[in-house]
């Protein structure tokens, strides 16, 4: 127990799925959390359940509201030590059929709310003396997934920031750790979507026909990079997909 204790610590997409078991692990650890989603109803249901969890309603696309989210954080509980970038969705379709404005619309909220959240975090943490960004990648940054090519492109996005956000904070001198987690198949509220609407005879999400990892193992890897355990840590990708991108 403790091991982020102390440390303020803001999810996006913290409604569900991997955010949420984020925020009930690092909190369970000793973090005070800030659970962020566009989902008002289910995320103040998920905050309600963690002692001392703030919930705010946040579109990761919209600038104005992450200055607010952070102002927010800043006045409700003096700092920020820990972003984890989480947001996400998935919209089925090839590089021939996906249309301009579903690619666009999944690259908002994953690559541009990524780099929101950095930009806006950054000046946060530094002024709190440091930190630790973690954004949430995917095995599609890393393998070819042809039928979700907008996600692919975006995670593929998300992973290539991650690393130059890690030189600059540390060229700049900040105290600040940037590093990507890539998932391969977990259960969650979005994965299960995606099955209802993925053709049974799809390539696509390979991993979901074996066994699935479940929320908690993806949140055991952000409890790790948001802890001072990963101190020497930065600038990298930790892929978590029972051996998916090797076979």
């Amino acid at each position: 127990m403790g091991r982020v204790a102390g440390k303020v610590v803001l999810i996006t997409g913290a409604a569900s799925g991997l955010g949420a078991a984020d925020a009930r692990l690092l909190a369970q650890e000793g973090a005070r959390v800030v659970l962020t989603d566009v989902n008002e109803e289910l995320g103040r249901e998920v905050a309600s359940s963690i002692p001392g969890a703030l919930f705010l309603t946040h579109d990761v696309r919209d600038e104005l509201r992450w200055k607010e989210v952070i102002a927010e954080t800043l006045a409700h509980f003096g700092r920020l030590d820990v972003l984890v970038n989480n947001a996400g969705v998935v919209i089925f379709g090839d590089v021939e059929n996906i249309s301009l404005e579903q690619y666009r619309f999944v690259n908002a909220v994953m690559s541009e709310g990524t780099f929101l959240g950095c930009k806006h975090a950054i000046p946060a943490m530094h002024a709190s003396g440091g930190g630790s960004i973690i954004n949430i990648s995917s095995i599609g940054a890393i393998k070819g997934i042809g039928e979700v090519f907008s996600y692919a492109a975006a995670k593929g996005a998300i992973l290539s920031m991650t690393r130059s956000v890690a030189i600059h904070c540390q060229d700049k001198g900040y105290k600040i750790r940037c590093n990507a987690i890539l998932p391969g198949g977990h259960e969650t509220p979005m994965t299960a979507a995606a099955l209802r609407d993925i053709d049974p005879d799809s390539h696509a999400l390979s991993q979901v026909k074996k066994e699935m990892g479940q929320p908690v193992d993806v949140a055991n890897l952000v409890l790790f990079l948001a802890s001072d355990e990963s101190r020497y840590i930065n600038g990298t990708q930790m892929v978590i997909d029972n051996a998916e991108t090797i076979k």
